[in-house]
């Protein structure tokens, strides 16, 4: 099977794994919580990791009529606009998939027949466990939006060469949107 060296790759390994010796439980947040830990390295030393422990999100990938639908966006931390696919925040024991058809709803209005899972994003492995699970819309209608009293998004449908292009240019860097970019390329060939 073509999977079986990359399995066999991400099998622990002793000369690389690290032991937790010891968390400290340093802030909770409202989307996430932050952890110091002590850790043994494989030469028997410890060292000291900062992780950010979060619930994780969901997104979708709506294509329709050779457009891809994102979200124009401020992003505070970014200081600047982002375009994205929809997505949201898991809520604590929420299925993935509830999460993204709600966030699809919310943010644009649409509503799919069918959620197909596509892959999952982890955005930075060093320092948090965040993943955020992609879904392809399949039978998508639309109906009325409703983001969140502090969520102020506009809805844009762009076409999928161009979201391509943008990402290989450096203009959409959102781990998510750039995955559904290429898998919306993968769907027009």
């Amino acid at each position: 099977m073509a999977l079986d060296t990359v399995r066999d790759l991400l099998r622990d390994d002793p000369k690389y794994v690290e032991r937790i010796e010891h968390t400290t439980h340093e802030w909770d947040g409202r989307i996430f919580r932050v952890e110091t830990l002590d850790v043994k390295v494989p030469d028997g030393s410890i060292a000291w990791r900062e992780i950010v422990r979060h619930n994780g999100g969901a997104g979708v990938c709506v294509v329709r009529d050779g457009k891809i639908c994102l979200v124009r966006q401020y992003r505070v931390a970014l200081e600047r606009m982002t375009l994205e696919i929809p997505a949201g925040k898991i809520d604590p024991g929420e299925d993935p998939a509830v999460c993204a058809a709600r966030e699809l709803t919310e943010e644009t209005g649409l509503v799919a027949e069918r959620l197909v899972p596509i892959a999952v994003s982890r955005s930075a492995p060093g320092f948090t466990n965040e993943a955020t699970r992609i879904f392809y819309a399949e039978g998508v209608s639309q109906h009325p939006a409703s983001p969140d009293p502090d969520e102020f998004v506009a809805v844009v449908w762009v076409p999928v060469e161009e979201v391509v292009t943008a990402v290989l240019a450096g203009l959409i860097e959102d781990a998510k949107t750039v995955i559904s970019a290429f898998f919306a390329a993968g769907l027009a060939e």
